[in-house]
């Protein structure tokens, strides 16, 4: 079926009162750059919905993308005709002639109607009827259902057109992009922590993105998978910051203290010092991680507790809650599960002990990080040579989308 344009819902946000216009101007000026590809597509604002008139433009090739903008809750393709009974009517025969395979015996349907323009003759009720009897007459199989019907068709009469559709396809809902401020995401090169990122997004924060890499005990091809991460959230983002932290003196001064069962906490509790020292450069209000409680031994309560004791930024753990499973399927959703279960191993999984402490003792904790008198001065080294990159949406992945000769190329900016 050939559609005229598509009617954009927004979310929640919708409940925010003074504060809707600033995010209905925010995922305007989104989708606005989203449409930039598609020259025929244009975008025009009514109360609580964006409508984008196709021109020309595929409506299968624009869904994907516009579902994805953070805020829109809903798409509907719709067809557009005169607001004239007659041309209502036939319009709306013709669309259900469209979607006539998709009938079976006894599929029910119902035509609601909804008067906007009140210049309009007939009633939201008589257009009920005015619509739905020549579909009647038309396709036998169907029967009308007003409660549950298999198919709801939706006729909007305004003044400038009458708006004929269906379909409601979810979009991913939630709150525009940066509309409740920027925090920064502790990005490994595992599941959680991008679909961490993907949550925090969903709830109106820009994130940028920081790794911790051990080179030479982790590969080139790690760190080239976590770019790869970061780019794969920049599809949903338009763009990601990622700060690239090398931590090899650090971690490695950790396995010299004869404290390997509290070498993860003592580990976790420094990416997240030098976290907020990036945080307060770039401006960011929290800090956020992919862990899910009581998962791994980092991440029981007693663990979390004592390594968040390390910043006074907000620490945000949006998967807290979610089991492994839920986390997969959010992965695979999104689009970083094939890029995460790829085998390159990140620093975190370096010098793992055979016991990790599960109930970390704070003062002892303190006490050892108070016997390594070079640790603030690595900290502070760490940030100073942490590398940045912006990644944008639509490029290619290094591992598996570019050459070789092009990934040797790229490692000049990396170093």
């Amino acid at each position: 079926m050939n559609y005229d344009m598509l009617l954009l819902r927004f979310g929640e946000f919708m409940l925010k009162g003074k504060n809707r216009s600033r995010f209905e101007k925010t995922i305007i000026t989104q989708v606005k750059a989203l449409l930039k590809p598609y020259p025929g597509a244009s975008l025009r604002k009514e109360y609580g919905r964006v409508y984008v008139d196709l021109g020309g433009e595929s409506h299968t090739q624009l869904i994907p993308v516009l579902k994805r903008v953070f805020g829109v809750m809903s798409i509907s393709p719709v067809k557009v005709t005169p607001s004239e009974i007659d041309e209502v009517v036939q319009t709306a025969v013709a669309f259900m002639e469209e979607r006539a395979a998709e009938f079976g015996e006894g599929t029910s349907f119902k035509v609601n109607a909804r008067r906007v323009w009140k210049a309009f003759p007939h009633s939201s009720h008589e257009t009920n009827h005015l619509v739905g009897s020549p579909i009647l007459r038309k396709f036998q199989q169907l029967k009308v259902d007003v409660r549950h019907p298999d198919i709801e068709l939706r006729v909007e009469i305004r003044e400038q057109g009458t708006y004929i559709f269906s379909e409601v396809i979810p979009a991913v809902g939630g709150f525009p992009l940066g509309t409740n401020g920027k925090a920064m995401v502790l990005l490994s090169g595992g599941i959680d922590s991008p679909v961490a990122a993907w949550s925090s997004m969903r709830r109106g924060l820009e994130v940028e993105c920081v790794h911790f890499y051990s080179y030479p005990f982790t590969s080139q091809r790690a760190k080239e998978k976590v770019i790869d991460l970061a780019r794969a959230l920049a599809d949903h983002a338009g763009t990601i910051k990622l700060h690239l932290v090398p931590f090899t003196e650090i971690q490695t001064a950790f396995t010299q203290l004869g404290q390997d069962n509290l070498i993860i906490t003592l580990m976790r509790r420094s990416m997240l010092r030098i976290a907020t020292k990036l945080a307060e450069r770039e401006r960011a209000l929290a800090l956020i991680t992919g862990d899910s409680l009581g998962q791994v031994a980092s991440q029981t309560l007693p663990s979390m507790n004592v390594i968040g004791r390390a910043t006074d930024l907000p620490l945000l753990r949006p998967l807290v809650m979610m089991d492994k499973q839920e986390i997969i399927s959010l992965s695979k959703q999104i689009g970083t599960y094939d890029i995460s279960i790829l085998p390159y191993e990140d620093c975190c999984t370096l010098f793992v002990p055979k016991s990790p402490s599960t109930n970390p003792n704070l003062r002892i904790v303190d006490k050892i990080e108070a016997t390594m008198s070079h640790l603030p001065e690595w900290l502070d080294q760490a940030v100073e040579q942490t590398e940045t990159i912006n990644l944008h949406a639509g490029e290619a992945s290094i591992l598996t989308g570019q050459s070789k000769d092009n990934v040797s190329a790229m490692k000049d900016d990396w170093f």
